[in-house]
């Protein structure tokens, strides 16, 4: 046995092939979840379970964190949601000091992706890759004040700068629409950002980067039918040497350590535009699994000292999703 890994959230997208990976690696795998353990697939392929409060409760959530990870003697953290990564961003020093290693980019990183708006700021400049311009709503705002909001050009969206899954996400389509929604979003104007809508269908890139051995693989996916909060169920593999070398290139700018997955609007198979880092596994990481490289084993390696594998030959495919039902408990 390789030691204990904690997975968070084992009831989102990416949970069963993490658990399995880290499993099929020699690990003993603590899960936990803000539900309890029999309305969750996954808990069934733990070893323990443990349900968790809240991450927005940071200081009950940190908590329940020190004390699982003290009692069952965790060497390696693996959180799957942004929220999750956003308060253990801050827990690293009692981490250390408790012997858990976490496995996720260094704080700077997960600033710069947590943050679409400041990401996009320090991206531009770089020239690796278009990136979609965005304005703070609150300067939109001051600007609509003289200029008006005819002044603009439709279709827009507006999004949170720290959003996750879509969640706060508006598209306006005419100045009586931005209207209405700078009416809703006064307050939180300041954590806004409006972009130009690029029609195009989504591109999202499976990362892992062994920033000790100098490695990086990255596999891309169009995401051909989705959940409404962004998870890939139909998609289709395939090799594009610029993007991947686009990829990799942001994720050393980034100093990126591990996995993580950059999403593109691609309006053609030669223009398409970052729209954002994801500090984490993607939902859709099992289908680079099934295409041929897996991401969560060399995720894991980039903590526990090892090298990444090379990605290998990979062909162009098409892989979907389907759901399958289990009993997780029978009552007398």
């Amino acid at each position: 046995m390789k030691g204990t890994v904690l997975v968070t959230a084992v009831g989102s997208f990416s949970a069963a092939a993490v658990i399995d990976a880290c499993k099929k690696e020699g690990y003993r795998v603590a899960g936990c979840d803000i539900y309890p353990a029999e309305w969750i697939a996954a808990s069934l392929e733990t070893d323990c379970f443990f349900r968790a409060p809240y991450a927005t409760d940071a200081e009950r959530y940190l908590g329940f964190l020190e004390n699982v990870c003290a009692e069952n003697q965790v060497d390696y953290l693996l959180p799957l949601t942004d929220v999750e990564i956003d308060v253990i961003d801050r827990w690293r020093g009692r981490a250390r000091a408790l012997g858990v290693t976490l496995c996720m980019s260094g704080a700077a990183a997960i600033g710069l992706c947590r943050d679409k708006q400041t990401l996009a700021q320090f991206l531009a400049p770089l020239g690796i890759c278009p990136v979609i311009p965005g304005r703070s709503l609150s300067r939109v705002l001051a600007e609509a004040e003289s200029a008006g909001f005819e002044s603009l050009t439709y279709p827009l969206v507006l999004k949170p700068c720290r959003g996750r899954s879509s969640q706060g996400l508006r598209v306006v389509e005419n100045v009586r629409q931005m209207r209405r929604a700078c009416e809703d979003l006064t307050e939180e104007a300041d954590r806004y950002l409006v972009q130009p809508r690029i029609p195009g269908s989504v591109v999202t890139v499976d990362v892992v980067r062994d920033a000790g051995h100098g490695r990086t693989v990255c596999l891309p996916r169009r995401e051909l039918l989705r959940t409404f909060n962004g998870a890939g169920t139909s998609v289709y593999v395939f090799r594009d040497p610029l993007l991947e070398s686009q990829c990799a290139a942001l994720a050393e700018a980034l100093d990126i350590r591990g996995c993580v997955n950059f999403e593109f609007i691609e309006k053609t198979e030669t223009e398409r535009y970052l729209l954002e880092c994801n500090p984490r596994f993607s939902g859709g990481v099992a289908f680079s699994r099934m295409a041929g490289y897996d991401m969560v084993k060399n995720h894991l390696r980039c903590f526990a000292g090892g090298e990444i594998e090379p990605a290998g030959e990979i062909k162009n495919q098409y892989l979907v999703k389907r759901y399958t039902e289990f009993c997780t408990k029978i009552e007398d």
